[in-house]
């Protein structure tokens, strides 16, 4: 598959199309390219190794949003079995931007849930890019009241640009929607656990991320406001995302110091759009250990520790 390449990765892009076209050129003519093939992949995972372990916050951001990174339903399809797709809030409608339903992971009944960004135009115009609207912050809490009422886990997977800002989703109760979840989802009483696949991008990534645990994989990203967003309030100018994004300290290691998320889940060397399934195999053994730990933990002392988790991010010194 030929991949997306970004100003950054001129020299990635260059490397991959030579060994696309030896290997294209070997496949046709059978021309004994082999050697040099295997020279040519050892130049790129040193160039992908070297540039990928320099990356700037700003060029982070555009490798969470590659088009070729693997969304929340590839992820359930590589992770889980069994899956049975739920819909509907009972309230509005269903929003497609947010997937759910019940699952296995091994041997463990889950229910499972995604923010969807959609590929290609129609699929993504049909999930609205992955902005939710009220009856998708609805839906999820539907499914996780379901899921505590059968005793089953919560897996989420975190990727949206924020929640839709529109007048529509306004009308319907899109702050109160958002507002309800981060209240009820505090209150669950099943562990729940957080993957941050790709963006997280303001109320509309917290809706769905009151956690026990936050994961947030290695070209992730979370945050109060995209760069562009924080660029256009601050300097009139969204031209300036890349210091905003300097100045939010919005890359996973960031937010581990500022014990905002629990883990980073590392990548496949240049981005999990390179190798979904060694991606997914990475965020499977990650979710594994946490509801392992979560399980040991009783009810009452999960949800004090949930509580006292979101009561310590952003603490400060009076003076």
């Amino acid at each position: 598959m030929k991949l997306f390449h970004y100003d950054f990765e001129s020299e990635i892009a260059e490397l991959e199309n030579r060994i696309y076209e030896l290997k294209e050129k070997n496949l046709k003519e059978k021309l004994g390219f082999e050697k040099e093939i295997k020279i040519l992949e050892k130049q790129l995972e040193e160039l992908l190794e070297k540039i990928y372990s320099n990356l700037t916050p700003w060029q982070l951001v555009q490798i969470s949003r590659h088009p070729n990174r693997p969304y929340a339903l590839d992820y359930i399809n590589l992770i889980c079995t069994d899956f049975m797709e739920l819909h509907g809030d009972r309230c509005y409608g269903d929003d497609p931007s947010v997937i759910g339903g019940v699952a296995k992971l091994n041997d463990w009944q889950i229910m499972v849930l995604g923010q969807q960004k959609g590929r290609g135009v129609q699929e993504s115009v049909r999930r609205n890019f992955g902005m939710l609207h009220p009856e998708g912050f609805r839906k999820a809490l539907r499914l996780m009241k379901l899921a505590e009422k059968y005793d089953r886990p919560i897996l989420v997977f975190i990727d949206t640009p924020g929640a839709y800002p529109g007048v529509e989703a306004e009308k319907r109760g899109q702050a109160q929607a958002i507002a309800r979840n981060l209240m009820e989802m505090s209150q669950l009483k099943v562990p729940i656990v957080v993957v941050v696949i790709g963006e997280g991008g303001s109320g509309g990534a917290l809706g769905m991320s009151v956690g026990d645990k936050i994961l947030i994989q290695q070209y992730a990203y979370y945050s109060v406001i995209s760069p562009e967003g924080c660029s256009a309030i601050l300097w009139r100018d969204a031209s300036k995302a890349h210091i905003a994004a300097q100045k939010l300290k919005l890359t996973p290691q960031d937010l581990l110091e500022l014990g905002i998320v629990d883990e980073i889940i590392p990548e496949p060397i240049g981005g999990a759009h390179r190798n979904w399934e060694l991606s997914a195999k990475y965020i499977k053994e990650a979710v594994i250990k946490n509801f392992n730990e979560l399980f040991k933990i009783p009810v009452d002392k999960l949800l004090e520790l949930r509580y006292q988790k979101y009561r310590n991010v952003g603490v400060f010194l009076e003076t």
